[in-house]
C-alpha cells in the first residue's frame, strides 16, 4: 500500500537560524500509525527520473501562466502536513474536521487538526501573494483536506506528490519547475529535504502536531508582508549570506 501522506524517506535534520527542523519521520508522525510499505514504488521512481531529467521549460511548468490579478504579486508555496495541519488515523476528540478516505476498499476516517492561527494566516497571505499549496501527499487525501482548510478560498493552485522530484529517497519540491520567477518565490515547509534544491527561497518552520500554544504562523506574518517589497527574496532568505557582506544582502 502506497502512503497517502507526505514523508521524507531518509533521516534529514538541519539547523537553521538556530532552530532545529524536526524529522517528519518522528514517532509522533501519522506515518507511524500505518504500515510503511512500498514507500517509493519502482515505477514511480523511473517515471520521476524521466520527468525531471531535462531542464524545465514553458511546456513543462507545473503552474499555468500567472493570472492578471497576481501580476505584481510574489508566489508563496506552502507545505500542508505538519506545516498548516496535522492528521491522524487515531480518533481525536477535538479534531477540526474529519476526512473519510478509502484505502483497500475500506473507509478510514482521518482526523485533522489545524495549526493555531492558520485561518488568519491564509487569509492575510492570500491578499498579498499568489498561494500554492505543494504537498508530497496524494491528492486522494490532500484535496478534501484543502477543501475544508481553505475557508477563505485563497489557494490558487494545488500540487501533489506526482509534481515532486524523487531525490535520494525524498520527495523534493523543485521550485524551478513552477514557472515563476525564483527571486519572487518563497517556500514554507517543515522538512528541509523538501526544498533542498532551493534553500535560498525557504523559510523554515517547525513540525507541528498538536501544540495549542504554537504561534509560528502568526509570528511570520509581518515578515512575509515585508518580503513583498523585496526585489529578490533570496538575498534575504539565503542562509549562506553572512553578516560580513551586508552590501550584498537586501534590506526590507
Amino acid at each position: 500500500m502506497s502512503l497517502l501522506f507526505c514523508c521524507a524517506f531518509t533521516p534529514f535534520q538541519q539547523e537553521r537560524h538556530g532552530e532545529k527542523i524536526l524529522n517528519p519521520n518522528s514517532s509522533n508522525s501519522i506515518l507511524d500509525e500505518r504500515a510503511k510499505q512500498d514507500v517509493v514504488q519502482e515505477d514511480w521512481e523511473a517515471d520521476s527520473a524521466t520527468r525531471h531529467a531535462s531542464e524545465p521549460n514553458a511546456d513543462t511548468w507545473l503552474l499555468p501562466p500567472l493570472a492578471e490579478k497576481h501580476k505584481n504579486k510574489k508566489c508563496l508555496v506552502l507545505d500542508m502536513d505538519e506545516t498548516l495541519i496535522h492528521s491522524s488515523f487515531k480518533e481525536v476528540e477535538d479534531a477540526d474536521f474529519i476526512i473519510p478516505i478509502v484505502i483497500d476498499n475500506q473507509v478510514h476516517n482521518v482526523y485533522v487538526l489545524k495549526r493555531p492561527g492558520v485561518d488568519n494566516f491564509m487569509r492575510r497571505m492570500g491578499e498579498i501573494y499568489e498561494i500554492v499549496v505543494f504537498t508530497a501527499s496524494l491528492a486522494t487525501y490532500a484535496d478534501p483536506v484543502l477543501d475544508h482548510l481553505d475557508i477563505h478560498n485563497v489557494v490558487d493552485h494545488r500540487l501533489f506528490r506526482e509534481s515532486c522530484c524523487n531525490h535520494m529517497g525524498n520527495f523534493v519540491k523543485d521550485l524551478s519547475r513552477l514557472g515563476r520567477d525564483l527571486p519572487s518565490t518563497i517556500i514554507i515547509d517543515n522538512s528541509p529535504a523538501s526544498y533542498i534544491f532551493h534553500n535560498e527561497n525557504a523559510i523554515p518552520v517547525s513540525s507541528w502536531f498538536n501544540d495549542p500554544h504554537d504561534t509560528e504562523l502568526t509570528d511570520m506574518t509581518d515578515f512575509l508582508t515585508d518580503l513583498t517589497h523585496v526585489d529578490d527574496v533570496r538575498l534575504v532568505l539565503d542562509p549562506n549570506i553572512g553578516q560580513e557582506e551586508p552590501s550584498e544582502k537586501a534590506t526590507i
